[in-house]
């Protein structure tokens, strides 16, 4: 089965590019493409998409905010969000992976990124470009509330799983890493969702980078 994408952004020249990259893929295919947020969300809930690529910028309803409605009470059903934007000009990409966004990648991040960011979303992986990285650690490394220490929160099994998580690797590197199988990282990864109170492993790599578990 092809992985069915759903593009939206604002700019017709790089919907275009993004449609002949993914089309181009033997294993993918657009469904469509959307001019912004609100035909975005609808054309999404009305398709059902594995994976989506949002702009952040976009009229009527921007990226941050088609993310959140399109997750919202989805209960896992929602498609996988990658977020393709211009970081050093948006200010918003923080925010998106706080709502739920699996990926991020710049607009410049060449075709092989995205191809890559789309299966990674579609398996559940996700994939950050190395600049934005760099950039939200900047972020997420700055001083946080006083709150309960992560020794508090989750067990030592689990904290060695986000660690890794949040060094970006995958559930298979993980497995081979820790001497476990991979249902068994799944189990892991699933209990420190539902402690975290998070979406996906963005945000478990989110909450180990601010709570100071990777060094």
């Amino acid at each position: 089965m092809a992985i069915r994408v759903l593009i939206a952004d604002d700019q017709e020249m790089v919907r275009a590019g993004f449609r002949a990259i993914i089309d181009a893929q033997p294993d993918m295919e657009v469904v469509a493409d959307a001019p912004d947020g609100v035909v975005a969300v609808s054309e999404a809930r009305r398709l059902k998409p594995d994976v989506c690529l949002f702009d952040i910028r976009m009229p009527r309803l921007d990226g941050l905010e088609a993310t959140r409605t399109l997750l919202a009470g989805a209960n896992g059903t929602a498609p996988r969000i990658v977020v393709v934007t211009t970081f050093d000009t948006d200010e918003y990409v923080y925010g998106a992976l706080r709502s739920g966004a699996t990926g991020f990648l710049l607009k410049d991040s060449g075709p092989t990124l995205l191809v890559e960011a789309v299966r990674a979303a579609a398996s559940g992986e996700s994939l950050i470009s190395p600049s934005v990285t760099v950039r939200l650690l900047e972020r997420l490394t700055e001083p946080v509330p006083e709150g309960p220490k992560a020794s508090h929160v989750l067990t030592e099994r689990e904290l060695d799983v986000v660690e890794l998580v949040a060094r970006g690797k995958t559930n298979a590197e993980i497995a081979e890493t820790l001497f476990v199988s991979v249902s068994t990282v799944k189990t892991h990864l699933e209990a420190v969702r539902a402690k975290l109170g998070v979406r996906n492993r963005v945000g478990i790599a989110a909450w180990a980078w601010e709570h100071g578990v990777v060094g």
